[in-house]
C-alpha cells in the first residue's frame, strides 16, 4: 500500500482523511492541513504517503506545500518569531535587534530552535512602520524594539 507515517501523529486521524480522499486529488489542501496541524510541519513520509494515497504526483504535492506560506518542510518552534526588515525597521535599528535574537536562540534567522521553543522569521512589512521596528511573537507585537529588549521578550514565551 502506501508509505506507513513514521511520526507522532493523530494516525486514526490521519487514516480516516487518507480513506476518504482515496484516489481524490481534491482532498490535497485538506490532508496536507491535517498533518500540518498535528505535526506542526510536513514531514517527508507523510507528503509522500499523500501522494499515493491521493493518486497525485509528489511534485504537485511539494509544490504546494511550498507555495503556501501556512505550510512548512521544517519542524515549527512553538512560539512564532517575526521580526520586521522593512525600510522603517531596517533604519531604525533591526538589524540590531535580529542579530541579538540570533545570539540569544543560537540560531539564524529562518531557523528553529533545536528545542522547537522558537522559530525565527524575517519578514518584509508588519504595516507598523510608526513603531518602528517591530518585532512580533505569536502575533503579539512588540513596538520599538530594541537589542536591549531582546532577552526579556523572549523570556516571557516558555
Amino acid at each position: 500500500m502506501g508509505t506507513e507515517c513514521t511520526c507522532n501523529c493523530n494516525q486514526s486521524k490521519l487514516d480516516a482523511l487518507f480513506a476518504q480522499y482515496k484516489g481524490n486529488p481534491n482532498g490535497l489542501i485538506v490532508v496536507m492541513a491535517a498533518i500540518q496541524e498535528s505535526q506542526g510541519y510536513l514531514p517527508k513520509d507523510l507528503l509522500v504517503r499523500t501522494a499515493e494515497e491521493l493518486g497525485v504526483p509528489l511534485s504537485d504535492v511539494y509544490g504546494v506545500a511550498t507555495f503556501y506560506a501556512a505550510f512548512s518542510l521544517r519542524p515549527r518552534g512553538r512560539h512564532s518569531v517575526n521580526l520586521c526588515l522593512g525600510t522603517a525597521c531596517y533604519v531604525k535599528g533591526a538589524p540590531e535587534v535580529q542579530s541579538m535574537l540570533e545570539k540569544e536562540m543560537g540560531i539564524k534567522a529562518g531557523n528553529t530552535t533545536e528545542d522547537r521553543r522558537f522559530s525565527l522569521d524575517l519578514v518584509r512589512c508588519l504595516g507598523a512602520c510608526g513603531i518602528a521596528p517591530v518585532l512580533t511573537v505569536n502575533g503579539e507585537v512588540y513596538p520599538r524594539m530594541t537589542a536591549e529588549k531582546v532577552t526579556e521578550v523572549l523570556s516571557k514565551y516558555e
